[in-house]
């Protein structure tokens, strides 16, 4: 993690989310008290900027600035809001295109995600606010500038953003290895939400009950798995060629 992409101290962090720093997350050293570490979490609750309690040895560990038991977690990329750039790619009259990824971990895994919907036409990532990779300075290199190009939504709950999505007329799409149909006999030509999940775990049985569909990617090999970001270059190369027919 690079120094310019955090912010240390209760004085500077309260003024950091004051004027509208995009804080992606902080942390709080365990049992921290005082005036300015209450207002922080007020700041925090009233703006939805997750924060997460930690040992005061990792706020040691990520910056040899006195830290004053807080750092803010900034990130590069802007978000947008999910409802206006689907609403925006229909007035465009474009058919919309959202990448959503369940619990992406890996910032080169989000970045290279990031890289194929910008190579393959995708209008927005969708990606809850928790549980996912940094939206850091690793994570725009890693995609080869595509964050700093291709909206991002960010979302309390995933389930939130995807029923959104549906509410617009977009079909939900998961790529997992529990699908019952191929992904080149699944119906991609509408506008739709394909969702990715964690290598390990895969996508969430909540996130997996919400899908229209759950579409495989046919293998002959031994390993039997993608890497998550290959798979989803794979999936989104067959969105473009399926609607240009």
């Amino acid at each position: 993690m690079r120094d310019k992409d955090l912010v240390c101290g209760t004085h500077a962090v309260i003024e950091a989310i004051r004027a509208g720093k995009n804080v992606e997350k902080l942390l709080l050293r365990r049992e921290a008290g005082g005036d300015g570490i209450r207002e922080i979490r007020a700041m925090a609750l009233e703006r939805g900027i997750p924060w997460q309690p930690v040992p005061v040895e990792k706020l040691d560990r990520l910056t040899r600035t006195e830290h004053q038991g807080v750092i803010a977690l900034l990130s590069p990329v802007d978000e947008q809001d999910l409802d206006e750039v689907i609403t925006m790619a229909y007035e465009r009259g474009e058919t919309p295109l959202i990448v959503a990824l369940d619990g992406v971990t890996d910032v080169r895994n989000l970045g290279a995600i990031a890289r194929s919907a910008e190579c393959f036409g995708a209008h927005a990532l969708l990606v809850p606010k928790q549980g996912t990779a940094r939206l850091g300075s690793d994570a725009v290199k890693s995609s080869a500038g595509a964050l700093m190009r291709k909206p991002v939504c960010r979302v309390s709950r995933l389930s939130e953003g995807l029923n959104r999505a549906r509410a617009h007329g977009l079909r939900v799409v998961a790529l997992t290895e529990k699908g019952s149909a191929d992904l080149h006999a699944t119906d991609l030509s509408g506008p739709l939400v394909i969702v990715l999940g964690d290598e390990g775990e895969g996508i969430s049985d909540p996130v997996l009950r919400l899908a229209d569909a759950l579409a495989r990617i046919p293998m002959s090999g031994e390993i039997g798995s993608l890497n998550v970001s290959v798979a989803g270059g794979i999936a989104l190369h067959a969105v473009l060629l399926a609607r240009r027919g």
